[in-house]
């Protein structure tokens, strides 16, 4: 295969950006998407060019580390990680743009490469408790009804890749807030301040610059780990309930 890859190109923060073409030959199907962008930084580094600056880790669509917009659309044609989508998704001679995340909450560092450290703070502002617990319990110490732990546990796939940011027209970050407030306050541990978790890290989301949720939807069908819309539903009667709580 022979690809066109017009990659965007931004030297830093507060310089301009661009696309810039860039043909890749002699690339198999079975090759990951990452694995392309490696090609084209080999062939970068061996002419002398700067190579492409991209966020990868694990790449086996766990770490959430990979997202680019791929032709529009946050990790690309497929409902996957950019590291899981596969070559044989385009054709032969295709050009792909690629992209950074666009959002305000995700500002650029460099070419592809954002930052996301605005969700470290969401989890920091409620993901623990603040009574002294000792060590960790043993397994099963603490009985949690199957109900409550499915939906711990369907929340708990996020793993914080930010696609739901980037494919949301307002740039919301309701799906990711909303998967860490069903998971944690869904569980017993996390009861007891649960009307404080969920002012707290809406508190923070809405500081960090995202923005407000209208249910567009485009949040879930871009999500590679499926977490329902009714999440968002979730954290809003939790938001309004904490926020009638803390009135009185």
């Amino acid at each position: 295969m022979k690809l066109t890859v017009r990659v965007w190109r931004q030297s830093g923060p507060e310089a301009e950006g661009r696309l810039v073409a860039y043909p890749v030959a002699d690339v198999r199907p079975d090759m990951s998407f990452l694995e392309l962008l490696d090609r084209l930084n080999e062939d970068l580094i061996e002419a002398g060019g700067q190579p492409v600056a991209f966020d990868h880790d694990c790449r086996e669509g766990i770490c959430g580390s990979c997202g680019v917009v791929i032709n529009g659309r946050a990790h690309g044609p497929e409902r996957t990680t950019a590291c899981q989508l596969h070559l044989r998704s385009f054709a032969d001679g295709d050009v792909i743009d690629v992209e950074p995340w666009r959002a305000r909450g995700f500002p650029v560092i460099k070419d592809l490469v954002v930052d996301r450290t605005a969700f470290d703070r969401i989890i920091q502002s409620g993901g623990y408790v603040t009574a002294p617990t000792g060590s960790a319990p043993d397994a099963h110490a603490t009985p949690v009804p199957k109900p409550a732990a499915d939906l711990a546990f369907d929340n708990a796939t996020c793993i914080g890749c930010g696609a739901c940011v980037a494919a949301c027209p307002n740039g919301s970050a309701m799906l990711f807030t909303s998967a860490k407030v069903a998971h944690l306050n869904s569980l017993p541990q996390g009861g007891p301040e649960r009307a404080r978790r969920v002012l707290d890290m809406v508190d923070t989301m809405d500081a960090e610059g995202f923005g407000g949720c209208t249910n567009t939807g485009e949040c879930v069908a871009s999500c590679p780990k499926g977490i329902p819309l009714a999440s968002i539903a979730n954290l809003n009667r939790e938001f309004l309930r904490a926020a009638r709580t803390s009135r009185r």
